[in-house]
């Protein structure tokens, strides 16, 4: 804890990570030797890796390199250094600092290959300001380990999966990417998920919310809000669950999406986690997890 032609709109737009101190050499280094970033054209044969590690090396003495790879990123090369990373053409000449977005897919790539790096580091959610970064006020704003699900209303719920899978309560926001990934994760596991909408990012989240809610196939419409496909206006219906949700979040410091909290227990656990950490998380036998340990 962009304009109408642009496919990544700010509100949706996923918070910055602070860069580690580890990259703030390398910043330093790219400015002191007057690296630049520039427009990188693919080249037509495949990349050598070990020339790229040994041009960094030869360039960035003091930057540990643990991972190379230039596939699939439009003639640049995901260079990771421990949990940091950045970007370099195939002769390693430029260095880029910055986010790579695959704008056909509308993924932030660069997210999602630092939340493998250090998950712990990533929580979804709506952007905060920079004075909101600091970490006595991220600290004081952190949801608590345990909550009460109790008083909850049915009618602020989506159900889907598997009736006999391991049951996960989580609040989302189908703007979230995050979100839709951990969707993917929670159907790989099959889990029996109680989905509650809330709107971190806004009004137009809370219109999806409700076209969701009130559709006659709600599980359906789930799955085409994190499409992006269309929603249509279905009758209107009784969406108080969705005040109901709000409130429970907000009572309960949920600044951000998503947030799964276990039935059983009520230990929440904060942002998106992969498979194998969910599965562990909801085992009928498995103690809280904290969301400061990587599974």
């Amino acid at each position: 804890m962009i304009s109408d032609t642009n496919p990544l709109p700010h509100k949706r737009r996923m918070r910055w990570i602070k860069p580690a101190a580890g990259l703030a050499g390398v910043i330093a280094l790219s400015a002191a030797t007057g690296w630049a970033v520039a427009s990188l054209a693919s080249p037509m044969k495949a990349p050598d890796t070990d020339a790229v590690r040994a041009a960094l090396k030869l360039r960035l003495p003091k930057t540990p390199i643990d991972r190379i790879a230039c596939e699939g990123l439009g003639g640049l090369c995901e260079v990771a250094s421990k949990s940091t990373l950045f970007y370099v053409d195939r002769a390693a000449r430029y260095l880029v600092i910055g986010r790579v977005y695959d704008m056909e897919a509308r993924q932030d790539l660069t997210a999602a290959r630092l939340l493998e790096l250090n998950p712990d580091l990533l929580t979804a959610g709506a952007p905060r300001a920079a004075a909101a970064e600091k970490a006595p006020q991220a600290a004081a704003r952190a949801a608590p380990k345990k909550v009460s699900l109790a008083g909850l209303p049915a009618n602020g719920a989506v159900t889907w999966g598997p009736v006999n899978g391991p049951k996960v309560v989580v609040f989302s926001d189908f703007h979230c990417g995050y979100c839709k990934k951990l969707e993917e994760e929670l159907k790989a596991i099959g889990a029996r998920v109680e989905e509650r909408p809330i709107s971190i990012f806004g009004a137009e989240s809370r219109r999806d919310a409700e076209r969701v809610l009130c559709a006659p196939r709600p599980e359906l419409s789930l799955r085409l809000a994190y499409s992006g496909g269309a929603l249509v206006n279905p009758k209107p219906c009784d969406t108080s669950g969705l005040d109901a949700n709000e409130a429970f979040a907000k009572a309960n410091g949920f600044t951000g999406t998503p947030v799964l909290v276990r039935p059983s227990d009520g230990a929440v656990l904060e942002g998106y986690r992969p498979a194998a950490v969910l599965r562990e998380f909801l085992r009928p036998s498995a103690q809280a997890l904290t969301p400061s340990k990587k599974g």
